[in-house]
């Protein structure tokens, strides 16, 4: 490594976990394709649903699932009446 990318990793800093979840919440939220075989495991409060279903969900900044439905106009409505920023993520 070099003097120059030497300097440039020593000033580079990591957040902390605790600070990057609270990054963006209660107002940053992202909406992600799930299908129903996934449910379960973010909203276990859920009533079975038949496989293979593609379904949308609305989560806050720290994955903290909002909302689940079949559109994702529908998620976007509930975020933008939220108040809430969508922001996408790969």
């Amino acid at each position: 490594m070099n003097e120059y990318n030497a300097h440039k990793v020593a000033a580079h800093r990591v957040m902390p976990d605790a600070a990057f979840l609270q990054l963006g919440d209660g107002k940053v939220a992202y909406i992600r394709r799930i299908t129903s075989d996934d449910v379960r495991a973010l909203f276990p409060e859920a009533p079975h649903l038949a496989p293979g279903l593609k379904l949308w969900a609305l989560l806050s900044a720290d994955g903290t699932p909002i909302m689940l439905t079949d559109s994702r106009e529908a998620a976007m409505a509930n975020a933008m009446e939220a108040e809430l920023t969508t922001v996408s993520v790969h």
